[in-house]
């Protein structure tokens, strides 16, 4: 397994930022690397969301686990490629920590994962200026 977390700090209040993550088909006015991004179904455990990152095909998730206001994951599988991603969410005096992380199980972890994650900076930035906005 690969691991990779990034992480950020803002003084936008964590509901702000809770109401950027779960708002998925908006999800590619901030993330600089989808194209678009479609929810099938509610903001939960089970559902599908379809996203095209920018020059590929689309792509199917499916959500793992939603603790409101606070987490969100998904999976994606790649034939013998897993991906884990979350969004979790630290309230700080008067601010949030945002932590991005990627799990990657499988061939060639490691270089996937570094691939997948190289837009993680600005990807948060984007996060976060939608939560302030």
């Amino acid at each position: 397994m690969w691991l990779y977390e990034y992480a950020a700090e803002t003084t936008v209040a964590p509901a702000a930022v809770w109401a950027v993550l779960r708002d998925l088909d908006h999800w590619a006015e901030w993330d600089t690397s989808m194209e678009w991004v479609r929810l099938d179904g509610p903001v939960a455990v089970g559902s599908a969301v379809v996203m095209k990152p920018i020059g590929q095909d689309p792509i199917t998730s499916t959500i793992t686990a939603v603790d409101e206001g606070v987490r969100y994951e998904d999976e994606t599988v790649f034939g013998e490629v897993t991906l884990r991603f979350s969004h979790t969410l630290h309230p700080l005096g008067g601010g949030t920590r945002v932590v991005h992380r990627l799990e990657v199980d499988g061939p060639d972890a490691a270089a996937v994962g570094a691939m997948i994650s190289e837009d993680f900076p600005q990807a948060m930035a984007g996060l976060l200026a939608a939560a302030r906005r």
